[in-house]
This record gives structure tokens, sequence and C-alpha cells, in this order.
């Protein structure tokens, strides 16, 4: 499994409900993508900081959303450019679900 972190540094703060809202009008986007198991919308508390940390299946998967149009959605939409760091998932702890994940 892959952990991927994308962060996107606005060019000015946005208030909490502002960034649900926002995460709201662009969570449908999400759903039934191929490969991914979760995102988590994350806000930072001076509202400046927004991103996600998604699981994924696998890196082809993730790397299959990151594409030239994913980047240009964000600048469009956060007026910013976005990071994506990738980090291998060997195990993950599930507590709605109570299971413990692993790739083996």
């Amino acid at each position: 499994m892959i952990t991927t972190i994308t962060k996107f540094v606005l060019p000015n703060p946005i208030t909490y409900d502002e960034a649900r809202d926002i995460f709201l009008s662009t969570s449908p986007n999400y759903q039934g993508v191929s490969g991914l198991l979760r995102k988590t919308y994350i806000y930072s508390e001076d509202g400046v900081t927004v991103g996600g940390v998604y699981l994924w299946n696998s890196r082809q998967e993730a790397e299959a959303m990151y594409t030239e149009e994913w980047f240009t959605f964000v600048r469009e939409k956060y007026g910013t450019e976005a990071t994506v760091t990738y980090f291998e998932s060997p195990v993950v702890v599930d507590n709605m679900m109570h299971e413990i994940l692993t790739d083996k």
C-alpha cells in the first residue's frame, strides 16, 4: 500500500468553514477512483496550508491520479502549486473497521 500526502500553501488564508465547503465540493471526484482506499482532507490551524492524505492500493494507481490535469485543477481551484509525497505503508491500523491491513 502507498500513502500520499498532498500539500498546497494558499496565497491567502481560508477559514475552517471555507475549507470544509471546498472539500465537500471536490470530495465526489474521489469516490470510485481505482485503487484509492481512503482520502482525508487536511487543513492547518492558520488556514494557509491544505491538502490530503490518501491511502492507495499501489503506487501505480496513486501515480495515475496525479496527472498534469490534476495539478492544473489544483492550480485553478486553490491558486497555488501542489506537492505530492509518496510513502510505503506496510501496515495500516483501521479502528473503524477493527482491522489491521498489510500488503502481504
